[in-house]
C-alpha cells in the first residue's frame, strides 16, 4: 500500500447450523441508523469487559447488517429478541435501509467504501424464496450454494470471496475445523472495506518517535503523526465527572470522519469512559465542538482483530438464535431446523501520513508563531469512523497499545 494512505478493512461472517433432530412491535422513534450503530456500541461495550487491554475495532455497521439479514429469516420469540435488541423491525424499514445502505457506497463520499453480503448455503438446502429475494433488496446479498460436506474446499471459497471483496487484506478468516460437513447448512458473510486519504495531510517528515503509555502502564517508544491544522474539537464529562477530550478528523471527501476521544487526566483508564458513550452522546459532541488551531499527534498504528460475537449477543438478550432447540428461523427454511453457531468479526486498520501528495506549506508546525493547544494522543484512546450524511459508524474500536 502507498506511504501516505489510511485504509481500513473489515469483514465479518455468520455461521449458521443445522443440529439433526434435535408480535407485534413498537418502539420509540428514533433515527434508523442510530438505532443499528447502538447495537454495535453495546456490543463493543461487552467485549471490552472482558478484553480491556487489548486492542478491539468492530464494526457497528457491519454487525447491525448482519443481524438484520438474521432477523428477515426469523420468527417467533427468535425474532422478537432480535428486534428488542435492534430496536426495530427490518420487514417495515426496508426501503429506508435500503437508501442507508447505497448512500454509504455512493462514489459522493470520494473516499472508497464498500460493502458486500453474501450467504454460502448448502446444495441441498433448499430456501425460502422471499427471503432470498428480501435479502438480495434491502442488503444486495448474493445467494450462493456450497459443498459444506466438503469443508476444506467450503473453506477456500469463502476466504477467497472475503479476500477479493476486502481488496486482499483480509484472509484466513474460516479455518476448516469451524465447518462441519454433516452440521453446516448456511454461513453468512458481510465484508466492509475503506480506504480514506486525511483532508489534511500529516506530512511524513514530521513522524518521529515519542512516548506512548499503554494500557498496561508501560511506556513504548512509537511513531507519532503530527501537524499544526484546524480541526473541531472539545470536552465533556461523563455523569460521574470524567473528563476526556474528543477531535474531528475528517478525509478528503468530507463525507467520513474520523473521532477520536480520550481521558483528559492520564490516571482515568480508558474502561472508565467506555460505559458512558452512544449514538447520543457523539451526537453531542458535534454540537459541542468548536474549530480551533490545533497541534495534533496520533501514532501511526496497524492493528488487526478477530472477535466472537456471540458471547456479547448472548449477554445482551440474543440467545435464542443460537440454541439448537429454541432456534426459529422458519423463514430461511421450512425443511430444516437452523440455528446460528458462530458470529466472526474480523477487521484490520492501518493509520498512516499521506505521503503520497505534496505539500506547498513546507514547515506548518515550526513556524506557528504563538503555541496552539495540543491534541495528544499518547495513551490507550477510542476511535469511531462515521458516514456524516447518514450517521453510521463504521467502525470503532479501543487502542491500548499502537
Amino acid at each position: 500500500m502507498p506511504e501516505g494512505t489510511m485504509s481500513w478493512h473489515f469483514p465479518c461472517f455468520l455461521l449458521a447450523t443445522v443440529t439433526l433432530p434435535s408480535a407485534c412491535l413498537q418502539f420509540n422513534p428514533r433515527p434508523l441508523e442510530e438505532l443499528g450503530s447502538d447495537i454495535g456500541i453495546q456490543v463493543f461495550n461487552q467485549i471490552v469487559k472482558s478484553r480491556p487491554r487489548d486492542n478491539i475495532i468492530v464494526s457497528p455497521h457491519g454487525i447491525a447488517s448482519a443481524l438484520g439479514m438474521l432477523q428477515l429469516g426469523a420468527s417467533g420469540r427468535t425474532k422478537l429478541q432480535l428486534a428488542m435488541m435492534m430496536k426495530y423491525n427490518v420487514n417495515g424499514l426496508g426501503k429506508m435501509l435500503k437508501r442507508i445502505n447505497k448512500a454509504i457506497v455512493s462514489k459522493k463520499n470520494k473516499d472508497v467504501v464498500t460493502v458486500a453480503n453474501a450467504m454460502f448455503v448448502g446444495k441441498a438446502s433448499k430456501l425460502e424464496a422471499p427471503f432470498v429475494a428480501r435479502n438480495k433488496d434491502v442488503f444486495q446479498c448474493k445467494v450462493r450454494n456450497l459443498n459444506f460436506e466438503s469443508p476444506a474446499s467450503a473453506c477456500d471459497s469463502i476466504n477467497a470471496w472475503v479476500k477479493n471483496e476486502t481488496r486482499g487484506m483480509i484472509d484466513n478468516l474460516l479455518s476448516p475445523d469451524l465447518i462441519d460437513g454433516v452440521l453446516t447448512k448456511m454461513v453468512l458473510v458481510n465484508a466492509l472495506y475503506f480506504k480514506g486519504l486525511w483532508k489534511s495531510r500529516f506530512r511524513p517528515e514530521n513522524t518521529k518517535k515519542r512516548t506512548f503509555v499503554a494500557a498496561d502502564g508501560k511506556s513504548y517508544q512509537v511513531p507519532m503523526l503530527a501537524q499544526l491544522s484546524l480541526f473541531q474539537s472539545g470536552s465533556t464529562s461523563t455523569p460521574s465527572g470524567l473528563w476526556y477530550n474528543f477531535i474531528e478528523l475528517p478525509y478528503h471527501g468530507d463525507s467520513i470522519s474520523m473521532l477520536i476521544a480520550l481521558p483528559s487526566e492520564s490516571s482515568t483508564p480508558l474502561s472508565a469512559i467506555i460505559p458512558h458513550i452512544s449514538t447520543k452522546t457523539i451526537d453531542s459532541w458535534k454540537s459541542m465542538m468548536v474549530p480551533k488551531r490545533v497541534q495534533v499527534i496520533l501514532p501511526k498504528f496497524t492493528a488487526v482483530t478477530q472477535t466472537d460475537l456471540k458471547e456479547p449477543l448472548k449477554a445482551l438478550g440474543i440467545v435464542d438464535m443460537f440454541d439448537p432447540l429454541q432456534a426459529n428461523f422458519a423463514k430461511i427454511s421450512r425443511s430444516e431446523n437452523l440455528h446460528v453457531s458462530q458470529i466472526l468479526q474480523k477487521a484490520k486498520i492501518e493509520v498512516s501520513e499521506d505521503g503520497t501528495r505534496a505539500s506547498a506549506v513546507t514547515a506548518a508546525i515550526l513556524i506557528a508563531r504563538s503555541s496552539p493547544p495540543w491534541f495528544i494522543v499518547d495513551r490507550p484512546f477510542l476511535f469511531f469512523i462515521r458516514h456524516n450524511p447518514t450517521g453510521a459508524f463504521l467502525f470503532m474500536g479501543q487502542i491500548n497499545k499502537p
